[in-house]
């Protein structure tokens, strides 16, 4: 994997290759975090005497506070510098981590939870938008793929670990693995020399209200937010509950259905390594619609199949539907707003958080009522219809542009 390196400048040559190593470290642990309390809800729940639905407030509560800091952390790495933010966010994921581990009660790890997703809203949306900030639009979508491969990476190995370590071990055992892995990538990015000499974005003499006035007054702006929204509560919300259903259905082990979850990487991984290709041939429109069929298909597959090894090529096709529908809008979010563009991915990452508690949310509701299937079928046919309505826009926005 070639990293892509800022242009160098008389004040300096970017980041030194250890620290750009540490920069997808904590890239990789962040995308680990988001996911590691998929695996745990049977657990969670036996534990502490909740219901399946309960246990999945520690994924909602982290998604609302990921999703709620974005608004300070875009234009924080705008004003003082992509790296430098990224890294003191990495160290303060050890507050929520290290409360998880001594968390007595599911109240206490909701809190935990909570400082965690408040912490980490400060990494991967910056990292983005420093790819945003060092690589050209034509070339974006390809490097942006490369850099998906830490997130996918990141969420397969949290889920996986998680799964085994619940287990095997104790669920406390994940949260310890991760403020070591987030502490180390942290304290590697701040004590970096060379971020005494990274210049402050264009964005420094703004107030934060007037960078967000600046993306929000774009209507290409506010259509993505609404469909990368509507993009986390439909594909985030089934896919918090597919490990209880393979275990409670099915009746694998957390460890197993942790790994059938984990092949959503895979998928991921697919889209990934074929994006250089894939762009040319199907356009951007075509990949938004052909992820959402796939996306469809999947989870229709999920719902109503009736062996657990369903799962196994209905969890890669879903994996590489949402990676690459979701591809083609994460390269729209780095140019939505150039001169702040800190702010406008942290906005986009924001909207997909928000999305993702409210799925989570209303996903346990209806768990708790009427079971998983309904859940995952409905969530098919809403993201395929999500991807059918992004494909549309994209091509009425591209004959716009010609017409011009």
């Amino acid at each position: 994997m070639t990293l892509p390196s800022p242009p160098a400048t008389p004040a300096a040559a970017g980041p030194r290759p250890w620290a750009l190593a540490a920069l997808f470290s904590v890239h990789f642990g962040s995308a680990a975090m988001m996911r590691v309390c998929d695996p745990m809800l049977p657990a969670l729940a036996r534990d502490f005497g909740v219901t399946t639905g309960q246990a999945a407030h520690t994924v909602s509560s982290y998604a609302i506070a990921y999703g709620i800091l974005q608004f300070f952390f875009g234009p924080a790495g705008d004003r003082w510098g992509k790296r430098r933010v990224i890294g003191f966010a990495a160290l303060a994921t050890l507050a929520g981590n290290g409360l998880a581990l001594v968390a007595p009660s599911l109240e206490v790890l909701v809190l935990a939870r909570v400082l965690s997703g408040a912490a980490a809203a400060g990494i991967i949306a910056l990292v983005l938008a420093w790819v945003g900030d060092t690589v050209p639009y034509a070339r974006r979508q390809a490097v942006l793929a490369k850099f998906l491969s830490a997130s996918l990476a990141g969420m397969m190995a949290g889920q996986w670990i998680s799964g085994v370590l619940t287990e095997h071990v104790g669920w406390r055992a994940v949260f310890a693995l991760l403020a070591l892995l987030l502490g180390v990538g942290g304290a590697a990015i701040v004590f970096d020399r060379s971020l005494r000499h990274e210049p402050q974005g264009a964005a420094s003499s703004r107030g934060h209200l007037q960078s967000f006035g600046e993306v929000l007054r774009v209507p290409w702006a506010r259509a993505m937010l609404a469909f990368v929204a509507i993009e986390g509560a439909l594909a985030f919300g089934a896919i918090a509950f597919l490990p209880a259903y393979l275990a409670g259905t099915h009746g694998l082990g957390l460890a197993s259905a942790a790994a059938i979850v984990a092949l959503y990487g895979v998928g991921g991984f697919a889209y990934a390594f074929g994006a250089r290709w894939l762009v040319p041939r199907l356009g951007e429109a075509g990949l938004a619609l052909a992820g959402g069929v796939a996306l469809g298909l999947a989870w229709l597959a999920l719902a109503w199949g009736t062996h657990w090894w369903v799962a196994l090529p209905a969890s890669t096709l879903a994996g590489l539907g949402f990676y690459t529908l979701h591809g083609v809008m994460q390269t729209h979010a780095t140019q939505m707003a150039p001169a702040v563009r800190g702010t406008a991915v942290c906005l986009f990452a924001s909207a997909m958080f928000i999305g993702i508690a409210c799925g989570v949310g209303v996903a346990g509701l209806l768990v708790d009522r009427v079971g998983y299937p309904p859940v995952f079928a409905a969530s098919g046919v809403a993201l395929a219809m999500l991807g059918a309505a992004f494909a549309a826009s994209l091509r009425r926005r591209q004959r716009m542009a010609l017409a011009a």
